[in-house]
């Protein structure tokens, strides 16, 4: 039991400003707030009554709160940022992670190279996003390569052409990699490409607009006619893919609750245009108001970095304006920024407020329709195999080798909102003979259900990839576990090897059962067995290119880590610099000709 006095905690509590931590009798942090006067707000959770079951849940698993104090509210804000982003406690509204988001990256090279990037923003150059979703960044590289002919391919490739690739015949691409274009014609192309893509349509347009005319001017009527199609394509883009409103940035707010459903939603505005929207669905553990929520999330959103669009110069939310004076003061503390609130109670920030909440509606709709035809699937798939209740998860096993070699399992997982792909898993299987599928499902299997037993989170069915033999070996694996009351069935193809013939196998069973090909919860089953088996296949592939390409570049003699680096950069590839003369790896930095010499033997087994 905890010696944690909460009456005397409250009484002896400051009622300045600043941060408190909310941990349980393990010390993990399970808050992060900050307060304007601490006493007021730390006693506020304590209260007889007035909790929501939400807030109920938080306080009984506090075992003790540390206190920062610190010189302003703002401060205070600064601070919970800080340790909401390192710590990520599970009862505080949380940001999606950088990596969720699809990003358009522009790379810091002579002739730049526009392109698709997802994960933390490392590379140099200039980011674009985030996007709302993958289909929506290829688009926007789609339109960009129509437009302005920006290269696509990555550095290996741009820095060993010869010859202009299909790309270039099919206009995406106005080839600098073999120089028929100039630099200044490319920084030209980037520039425009730019305006594009932060919304300054209109200086673009009137940029494109001058050069047609010098280029008519100068009876260069070929080029004038190009610009003339650029000019055409761009207003169609427009005219698809933005909404016009006024001329000012701003960023807008606005979040709804739906059948428990939270959706917080964000829409970009740039120079009068809509350039981007968002929808996040962020899990309020803590039982905070929907204010509180969104107010939250704004404040994660710009303080930590997320704008990659930049800074708006009004936010318009429906929050009272001393709820943002906080956050406003400290983006001018940290960013130098100069930002006012807006409520949206009148002309054109009304109607940007009511197409957030409409948006905020959408998605928080599409949401449920999506847990709920999740719903009808799982319970199609309990009928189909004859269980007591539809399963609340489903996890399925995958074996994937190659002649024994790199042998994987993958474990995907399939919930309420579909496939959820934050619980998948692989397993690198070394303990086992290679080869032997039975016995690296069962490793597997065993690794995964132990540590899912221990943390009281066992799925509702088990699925196999495979027969008769791999369901009766995982079922001896679930007695020795005592959890042989956890349904678990196996997916072979049978006889034929084709897709909508396959069997479905229960432990023990003498004949498997043959279910409809049009069956939904059968269709099911097939499409969860199938992202195992692409997950399995990635992992394998991975780690066998790993082990026969890095490995033999690390073998190399003399090389260590800053030469091994110079010479991917330069070759791109170990099939590259095996195609190589010497002479080319002599060129590379940091190899002398007698190291070249070395190299070149070793790659050609020559030693």
């Amino acid at each position: 039991m905890s010696d944690f006095d909460i009456p005397a905690f409250l009484r002896g509590l400051t009622q300045r400003s600043g941060v408190y931590r909310m941990y349980s009798l393990d010390s993990e942090l399970l808050y992060v707030g900050k307060a304007k006067n601490l006493k007021s707000r730390v006693s506020s959770y304590f209260r007889a009554r007035g909790l929501n079951a939400k807030t109920v849940a938080l306080v009984s698993r506090i075992d003790h709160i540390e206190i920062t104090v610190t010189g302003s509210e703002a401060e205070a804000l600064l601070l919970e940022q800080t340790l909401i982003k390192k710590h990520r406690p599970q009862y505080n509204i949380l940001l999606k992670d950088d990596k969720s988001y699809p990003y358009l990256h522009l790379s810091d090279h002579a002739y730049p190279l526009l392109s698709y990037r997802r994960g933390k923003r490392k590379g140099a150059g200039r980011y674009f996003g985030p996007y709302p979703n993958s289909s929506a960044v290829r688009e926007a590289l789609s339109y960009l390569q129509r437009l302005f002919q920006i290269r696509s391919c990555e550095d290996s490739y741009f820095n060993h052409r010869s010859r202009p690739c299909l790309q270039h015949e099919i206009k995406r691409c106005s080839a600098p990699c073999v120089g028929i274009i100039s630099a200044d014609d490319y920084r030209r192309d980037i520039e425009h490409a730019t305006l594009f893509l932060e919304g300054n349509s209109r200086v673009l347009l009137q940029a494109l607009q001058a050069s047609m005319t010098a280029a008519a001017e100068a009876l260069q009527f070929e080029r004038a006619g190009e610009i003339r199609d650029q000019i055409e394509l761009l207003r169609r883009i427009q005219e698809r893919q933005f909404v016009e409103r006024g001329n000012h940035n701003a960023d807008v707010w606005a979040v709804i609750e739906w059948q428990e459903i939270l959706c917080v939603q964000r829409m970009t505005f740039r120079a009068g245009r809509m350039v981007n929207s968002q929808s996040f669905f962020p899990e309020d553990r803590a039982g905070d108001g929907l204010e509180t929520v969104l107010i939250s999330y704004m404040s994660q959103f710009y303080l930590g970095g997320h704008a990659a669009d930049g800074l708006p110069d009004v936010i318009v939310a429906d929050v009272a304006i001393e709820d943002l004076v906080v956050l406003l003061e400290a983006l001018r503390i940290q960013e130098g920024a100069k930002m006012t609130h807006a409520r949206g109670v009148r002309g054109e920030q009304r109607q940007w407020l009511h197409m957030a909440q409409e948006n905020a509606r959408a998605g928080a709709q599409t949401r449920i329709s999506g847990r709920q035809a999740a719903k009808l699937k799982m319970q199609k798939v309990a009928e189909l195999l004859g269980l007591a209740a539809a399963p609340g998860r489903i996890e399925c096993f995958d074996i994937s080798h190659a002649q024994g070699e790199a042998a994987y399992a993958s474990c995907v997982v399939y919930g309420d909102e579909g496939l959820d792909k934050k619980r998948y898993r692989r397993f690198s299987v070394k303990e086992v003979t290679a080869g032997d599928d039975y016995a690296a499902l069962e490793n597997a299997v065993t690794r995964h259900l132990t540590r899912l037993k221990d943390q009281d989170d066992l799925p509702g069915l088990l699925l196999i990839d495979g027969g008769k033999g791999q369901i009766n070996r995982i079922s001896t694996v679930l007695e020795n576990l005592a959890i042989s009351n956890l349904p678990a069935f196996g997916i072979s193809k049978g006889t034929t090897r084709k897709s909508g013939w396959e069997y479905l196998w229960e432990a023990g069973a003498e004949r498997p059962i043959m279910p409809n090909a049009h069956d939904e919860g059968f269709r099911l089953l097939q499409h969860v067995r199938d992202e195992a088996h692409r997950f399995a296949i990635t992992g394998h592939r991975k780690e066998r290119a790993k082990s026969r390409g890095q490995s033999e570049i690390e073998s190399l003699p003399g090389i260590g880590p800053k030469r091994r680096k110079e010479l991917l950069l330069h070759f791109g590839s170990l099939k590259n610099m095996r195609g190589a003369p010497k002479e080319e790896i002599e060129r590379v930095p940091g190899i002398s000709k007698t190291l070249a010499a070395q190299i070149f033997a070793r790659l050609h087994g020559e030693e």
